[in-house]
């Protein structure tokens, strides 16, 4: 979090992507409930500001390649939907996304900002 939010204190005109590993391969894999919460509560702090220094036609989306319970015995895979949030600085106010169709619309939505044309995926900003 402190990279991207050094990258987003720069001029830029593109893509930052950041994945957070330890929440999949610290917490969730090895059922780390307690390092789970304390790793949320610090991201969530980071995340606050990245926010706060959002740019005009910024868009930012919290979600995952993928759910883990760590609370369940398993250190498998275990929940077939994951959240996302999606958040742009201009345009329609906030909705509710619904239970989309495939993670591939995160993927459509990127590629709509960048006019880019993708097969697969829903957009969910049209």
């Amino acid at each position: 979090m402190a990279k991207t939010l050094d990258a987003m204190s720069r001029p830029a005109d593109g893509l930052i992507f950041t994945n957070l590993v330890d929440f999949d391969a610290l917490y969730g894999h090895r059922n780390g409930r307690g390092r789970l919460r304390r790793g949320a509560g610090g991201v969530g702090c980071l995340a606050a500001i990245a926010l706060e220094r959002l740019r005009e036609d910024d868009l930012v989306i919290f979600t995952a390649d993928h759910g883990n319970d760590p609370t369940t015995p398993s250190t498998d895979h275990s929940r077939e939907y994951v959240a996302a949030v999606g958040l742009r600085t201009e345009g329609r106010p906030g909705r509710n996304l619904g239970t989309r169709s495939s993670l591939a619309d995160i993927g459509r939505t990127i590629a709509q900002v960048f006019d880019v044309d993708l097969e697969k995926g829903t957009s969910f900003w049209t």
